[in-house]
């Protein structure tokens, strides 16, 4: 089954390449300073695709592939558009809470989701300069993942994107690539946080 899940991983990562490509060219990632993209791009979408597919297959079983390839989606966009987009945002919950029914968690991912939300929605409140409403909504999904698992993966997954985020912000001032005012995307180490958290165990 995980070699299965690996070569439909690659497919989609294709699929998932071809749709950042579309925000990329869209206008809505404009910010006040111009087009809020990072130079670049990493070349292997569809082999993270297939290693992360496979790797969650692995660990966690059939259910938890869905959400596995929303992240990869939602991490890839926003880290060259800056843009976590309600198009797949918010479609994301009614399907990732259906993947997640046979588990028999779903109430207690529904609460994970709730509360996690709730969190990232008062740091935005009290610093909205430091992050969107987009991460606000990606928390969600996060939280209903992790709260699956568990309230102990629950926290370390919401504590660990905060921790890599700020160790990348940390990188950025001692390499002198900016200041503590430069904007960077937070989703994706939102995702790489609560990725790595649940599969080392959580």
């Amino acid at each position: 089954m995980v070699a299965l899940m690996a070569l439909a991983g690659l497919i989609c990562g294709r699929y998932i390449r071809a749709l950042a490509d579309s925000y990329d060219d869209s206008p809505l990632h404009y910010d006040d300073h111009g087009p809020a993209r990072l130079s670049g791009w990493f070349p292997g979408v569809e082999v993270v695709t297939a290693a992360v597919t496979a790797l969650v297959a692995w660990r966690f079983g059939l259910p938890y592939v869905t959400g596995a390839l929303i992240g990869v989606a939602l991490a890839v966009i926003d880290w060259r558009t800056f843009l976590l987009p309600d198009a797949i945002t918010l479609p994301a919950y009614p399907v990732m809470a259906l993947s997640l029914a046979p588990t028999g968690e779903l109430p207690r991912a529904l609460a994970g989701a709730a509360a996690l939300t709730a969190v990232y929605g008062v740091l935005w409140f009290i610093r909205p300069e430091a992050m969107g409403l987009g991460d606000v909504k990606l928390a969600g999904l996060i939280g209903l993942a992790a709260g699956a698992l568990g309230w102990q993966a629950w926290i370390v997954a919401a504590f660990c994107g905060q921790l890599l985020g700020a160790l990348y912000g940390l990188a950025i001032l001692l390499t002198r690539r900016g200041t503590r005012h430069t904007q960077f995307p937070f989703g994706p180490f939102m995702l790489l946080g609560a990725f790595t958290t649940l599969c080392l165990g959580w």
